[in-house]
């Protein structure tokens, strides 16, 4: 016999189907409405105002809107599907990895690599850094347990001087310098933006010695068929992604959702900028705000 296929019960008694109708939508709209009240009454009432009438919001107070709405959509979510514990799980995988984020763009980024320059990094002896970090940090390096430790020993930077300088020269060996990036390519820490040339953005080692171009990949992602094996990336991976986005509509630009403008575009000039390959950068279509 074939085994029945299992029902997906949702939560507030609606059936999956209903997912799929006005009336079923409207329904769960209601659910959510009576969920926000519950959970924060004065958002609730500016989430109504603002869809009552959204031309009488400015884009930067649209933006901050959705911002403060999102997390109860999250909950909700979780909660329609009965996926509550894999979802606090998940927040809690979100907060645990918070220290790396926040280390690496005022630590690593913008204290340690500005104030050792690459030509001086590239003179420290990384291995012997290493030594000494992994020592600090209890024996074996890890980038999460650094992070905790750059926040913790800040609290009182006078009696952690010395340590925190060691940490300085361990990051921006790390980050500036060839040999450190490629040693922790695996990891987030040490990985500042680079700058992307869109003719070359599979980096490959070139030999010219025979008289002809042998080009050569530093890593191969393999492929079974036209399987994707290739197992991607981490949640700490995704979250550095995410944490790099710009939230540029506190500047009121927005360009993720209305796309790169040419400076001082009119009737002769096209108004969005063009990618290296011709095709405008009008933002997308339906106008979602990346950040």
């Amino acid at each position: 016999m074939v085994a029945s296929p299992p029902v997906l019960h949702l939560a507030f008694g609606l059936a999956f189907e209903a997912l799929y109708s006005h009336p079923g939508l409207n329904r769960l709209d209601g659910e959510f409405t009576r969920a926000l009240a519950t959970a924060d009454g004065p958002l609730a009432e500016s989430f109504a105002a603002a869809r009552a009438n959204p031309a009488a919001l400015a884009t930067k107070e649209e933006a901050e809107l959705l911002i403060a709405v999102a997390p109860h959509v999250d909950r909700f979510v979780a909660e329609l599907f009965d996926i509550e514990g894999e979802w606090e799980a998940l927040v809690a995988g979100h907060h645990r990895l918070a220290p790396l984020f926040r280390v690496k763009r005022k630590f690593v980024q913008r204290r340690a690599m500005l104030k050792i320059k690459a030509d001086a990094a590239a003179r420290l002896d990384g291995d012997a850094l290493f030594a000494k970090v992994a020592e600090l940090l209890g024996g074996a390096f890890d980038e999460l347990v650094f992070a905790e430790r750059v926040l913790e020993w800040q609290a009182d930077e006078p009696a952690h001087a010395e340590s925190l300088a060691t940490l300085e020269q361990f990051a921006a060996w790390a980050a500036h310098t060839e040999e450190g990036r490629w040693r922790f390519r695996g990891g987030v820490l040490f990985k500042p933006p680079q700058r992307v040339d869109p003719m070359h953005l599979v980096p490959v080692q070139t030999d010219t010695s025979r008289g002809y171009s042998v080009h050569t990949l530093h890593h191969i992602r393999r492929r079974e068929g036209f399987a994707l094996t290739d197992p991607g990336t981490n949640l700490a991976g995704a979250l550095d992604e995410a944490n790099y986005c710009i939230w540029c509509h506190e500047q009121e630009k927005d360009s993720c959702s209305k796309g790169l403008m040419e400076k001082g575009a009119g009737d002769d000039k096209p108004p969005f900028k063009k990618s290296p390959f011709g095709v405008p950068l009008a933002g997308c279509p339906l106008e979602e705000r990346i950040s």
